[in-house]
């Protein structure tokens, strides 16, 4: 099993940056994976970013390109969503997920991520 804790979330101003923490734990097989979601009020959740614990390969959605940045601190394990240029549609509930097994490249579909944290708020808002 893997547990997923989120922290950082927040409140912003367009234009500002906010950086999430994601700490993993449990069994490294089944966090092969590691990626950030948003569940943005009237759409469906929608992963923005993932790496891979094996070779730190990432994935950035198209929609969030050039403003955030994902990471891992492997002496912790930790995964990080660095945001920038928020925006307010980018306000929503983030959460990490983790997925199972070894990856090249890690998607940032839902089906593949087993594994949730609870989420944590972005309000980006003048």
């Amino acid at each position: 099993q893997v547990q997923v804790v989120e922290s950082g979330g927040g409140s912003v101003q367009p234009g500002g940056s906010l950086r999430l923490s994601c700490d993993p734990s449990g069994d490294p097989y089944n966090r092969g994976c590691v990626a950030w979601f948003r569940q943005v009020p009237g759409k469906e959740r929608e992963g923005v970013a993932a790496i891979s614990a094996g070779n730190l390969a990432i994935n950035v959605a198209d929609s969030v390109k050039g403003r955030f940045e994902i990471s891992q601190d492997g002496s912790k394990d930790t995964v990080y969503l660095q945001m920038y240029n928020l925006k307010p549609e980018d306000t929503g509930i983030y959460y990490c997920a983790a997925a199972p097994g070894a990856w090249a490249r890690c998607p940032t579909t839902r089906r593949e991520y087993k594994f949730w944290g609870q989420g944590t708020q972005v309000t980006v808002s003048s």
